[in-house]
């Protein structure tokens, strides 16, 4: 089971961080991840790391977005810097038991979390 958190509201040009915990099958995760979703459209990929690997970041959040993870806590963190109302959206965690080189589609994830609301005002 997966379970994000931190999302909130924030003034453009703000930050937030999320956190996502696992719990119940953490040996089987490698790959970790967030996505993020608006109504109508598809889950947009925003980051995703493992061990031994530089996390890979969705083009929309390069240079403002920070990857992390806490093995020993089994947790991974989104921190969020210079947000912008675009990036209003549920961000979702979620994981997989290895790397795979589609790591930035959805469809690649056996895991996630429930969301977390993010909204930035301008």
């Amino acid at each position: 089971q997966l379970q994000a958190s931190g999302g909130g509201w924030v003034q453009a040009g703000g930050s937030l961080r999320l956190s996502c915990t696992a719990s119940g099958y953490t040996n089987s995760i490698s790959t970790m991840a967030w996505f993020r979703q608006n109504e109508g459209k598809e889950r947009e990929f925003i980051a995703a790391g493992a061990s031994g690997r530089i996390p890979d970041y969705g083009d929309s959040v390069k240079g403002r977005f920070i990857f992390s993870k806490d093995t020993g806590k089994n947790a991974w963190y989104l921190q969020m810097n210079s947000l912008k109302p675009e990036d209003t959206a549920i961000y979702y965690c979620a994981a997989r038991r290895s790397w795979i080189t589609t790591a930035h589609k959805h469809i690649s994830y056996d895991y996630w979390g429930q969301g977390t609301q993010v909204t930035v005002s301008s």
